[in-house]
């Protein structure tokens, strides 16, 4: 079993576009239109940091050029903008007071999501002795393509499945969010089966059946995620915490087999429990939204997890086990750091008065979360390292490969949690279709690909109107 490294989009990252106030009742005609406007729209000018998000409001209200040209005499929404953000004094109102400080208790559900994403792995630890077989193909162990095939398989579909049911919980309709889990996450498991046993061949009939019984996990691990059972996961998988011994000593064969379905089959039993809403009648009857909106998602989720498996496979798969564990426990803080950064840019937004002090700050802390999250990932991959017998201790040229792929992973989750999904995806599947073609350049691919999404990074969000809805 493994857990899906990204089953929940970050929350939306913009700040909500107000409406344009109608006019007074009984107010006077003003002399100038644009007065009258400007008043309407004072507060909302006051604050804004540029032009653009003058002109995104008016047009988000349908204020289209012909109807600016007719009643403003302004050539089109942007110099009716310009005009706007002349004539109002720029101020702020105080911004919000952070919950409790850094600490507060978002962290603690992105560390637990971290931590029921990391957990499956130990899966892999009492499989091992089962799964031993001659040597595979493409000089991997026997039993790894099946187990590899299935495993993207899940990423792809639970990540599209997940948006979709994240769409629902978005517009307030939970029974359809559970209904479509209900009808989901069976397929993506059948998906999973069928191309873990289409890409063995004899002999690899264990990890063929491994990888049936870690499609189903991956199934019912997005309905709990997504419909926030984090705590429900953890307990499903504590009987996975019997691979600690394995480490050390060699446990039989029956109680190894015995832990593995003890997990899966509580956590099948805690998403069905969960799914109950999604039978009521006409729970989906709307035509929801268009499920062409989650391939991207899908296609992101291709790409970042074949850049994972890569850093894992690298030299052997021992010595890329530190590598994968630290990825998988960072996917937590990396969630967080996600949200601090969104949270920080909301307050510089109703602080700054410039567009140019707006992005020196949204600058300063895209670099400050950035470099937050590679420096747990470099502790999280020594501990790992520390912690698993018989793992080396990474190169340096492994080291810096590892940071590529965070930062590919955590840049590419941001652009995702500002709508620039599609974009993410491409460039992760270009990285890891030419690591696949030339395993040699991998590292210069991924750096390609980091350097490509940091530009794309600060060219979106340092527009103040990136972070408006």
């Amino acid at each position: 079993m493994s857990g899906s490294l990204w089953l929940k989009p970050p929350a939306a990252a913009a700040a909500p576009l107000p409406s344009v106030p109608p006019p007074r009742a009984g107010a006077a005609t003003a002399a100038d239109p644009v007065d009258e406007l400007a008043e309407r729209l004072d507060e909302f000018v006051a604050g804004a940091v540029h032009p653009d998000e003058i002109a995104a409001l008016l047009e988000s209200d349908g204020m289209t050029d012909d109807h600016i040209r007719l009643t403003y005499g302004r050539a089109d929404s942007f110099a009716l903008a310009e005009d706007l953000y002349a004539r109002v004094e720029r101020r702020h109102t105080a911004p919000e007071a952070p919950d409790t400080g850094p600490w507060h208790s978002e962290l603690a559900g992105c560390l637990l999501r971290g931590l029921v994403f990391a957990l499956p792995g130990l899966a892999y630890v009492l499989a091992a002795p089962l799964l031993a077989g001659e040597q595979g193909r493409y000089g991997l162990p026997g039993g790894t393509v099946p187990l590899l095939a299935g495993a993207v398989t899940g990423w792809v579909w639970n990540q599209v499945l997940s948006h979709r049911a994240y769409t629902w919980l978005g517009l307030g309709d939970r029974a359809a969010a559970a209904r479509t889990l209900l009808t989901g996450a069976p397929a993506g498991a059948l998906a999973g089966t069928v191309v873990a046993f289409a890409t063995s061949v004899p002999g690899e009939a264990p990890a063929a059946l491994f990888a049936a019984g870690q499609a189903l996990y991956l199934a019912a691990a997005t309905v709990l995620l997504v419909l926030g059972r984090e705590r429900a996961l953890l307990c499903a998988l504590s009987p996975l915490a019997g691979a600690f011994p394995a480490f050390r000593w060699d446990l039989p064969a029956p109680l190894r087999t015995a832990l593995l379905l003890a997990s899966l089959t509580a956590a099948v039993a805690f998403a069905a429990r969960v799914l109950g809403p999604g039978l009521a009648r006409g729970a989906a009857g709307r035509g929801g939204p268009p499920r062409a909106a989650s391939l991207p998602y899908g296609l992101f989720g291709l790409g970042s997890g074949l850049l994972v498996l890569q850093a894992g496979i690298g030299d052997t798969l021992v010595s890329g086990a530190g590598a994968v564990v630290a990825l998988t426990v960072s996917m937590g803080p990396a969630e967080w750091l996600l949200h601090r950064f969104r949270t920080e840019s909301l307050v510089r937004l109703r602080t700054l008065t410039t567009a140019r002090e707006f992005r020196r700050a949204v600058t300063g802390t895209l670099v400050l979360c950035l470099g937050g999250y590679l420096t747990v990932l470099v502790g999280l991959t020594l501990a790992a390292t520390l912690a698993w017998p018989g793992v080396p201790m990474p190169t340096l040229p492994r080291v810096i490969t590892l940071l590529l792929i965070g930062t590919v992973l955590w840049l590419g989750l941001l652009l995702q949690a500002f709508g620039a999904v599609a974009s993410a995806a491409a460039v992760c599947l270009l990285a890891s279709a030419a690591q696949l073609a030339a395993p040699a350049a991998g590292p210069l691919a991924t750096g390609g690909a980091a350097a490509l999404l940091g530009l794309l990074t600060c060219a979106l969000l340092v527009r103040p109107t990136a972070h408006r809805a």
